[in-house]
């Protein structure tokens, strides 16, 4: 077995203090890809045991924010490529002859949010539901800066149109 050095199980307590710390963060991230209670919580532990067997590979310690999420998002995006058993479907193909048809005024801002592409999506979600930096989400989806800026005001156009179409 092993011996860790003093900075290593330093490194690795303030790993695990952050992943409790965040669970519930990380499980609605993992949630908003899969839409699935249980596979949401197979993605985090994935997620988990992922960045508990490469904490080799974090030499920043301060920037351990968008390491794990950068592994989560992953992890997330290969089990869905993995099962590949969700599909979205419009809300008209839900509808039934048998169900009353009332019309809502207020939208869903998730519901829009799930309608925009994923690149879109991700960079949103991070940017504005967990209030990370730019610089941050473009470490954790391996981007230019600036194409994360293009990206995020990209998807906020789609979003408000989306919003602005649904509500007539």
């Amino acid at each position: 077995m092993k011996l860790l050095s003093s900075d290593k199980k330093i490194k690795e307590k303030k790993i695990k203090d952050y992943i409790v710390n965040n669970q519930e963060s990380f499980y609605k991230i993992a949630y908003s890809y899969v839409k699935n209670e249980d596979d949401a919580l197979d993605i985090v532990h994935d997620s988990i045991c992922k960045a508990l067997s490469k904490i080799n590979s974090l030499n920043d310690i301060e920037v351990v924010k968008p390491w794990f999420y950068k592994i989560l998002i992953n992890s997330a995006i290969d089990y869905i490529r993995k099962n590949n058993k969700y599909i979205t479907l419009n809300q008209d193909e839900f509808e039934n002859e048998y169900i009353s048809n009332d019309v809502y005024s207020d939208i869903d801002l998730l519901q829009a949010l799930d309608k925009l592409p994923e690149e879109y999506k991700t960079i949103i979600i991070l940017r504005y539901f967990e209030d990370m930096k730019i610089e941050d989400i473009a470490i954790v989806l391996s981007q230019n800066i600036n194409t994360v800026k293009t990206k995020l005001y990209k998807g906020l156009r789609r979003l408000r149109i989306k919003i602005n179409k649904d509500d007539y």
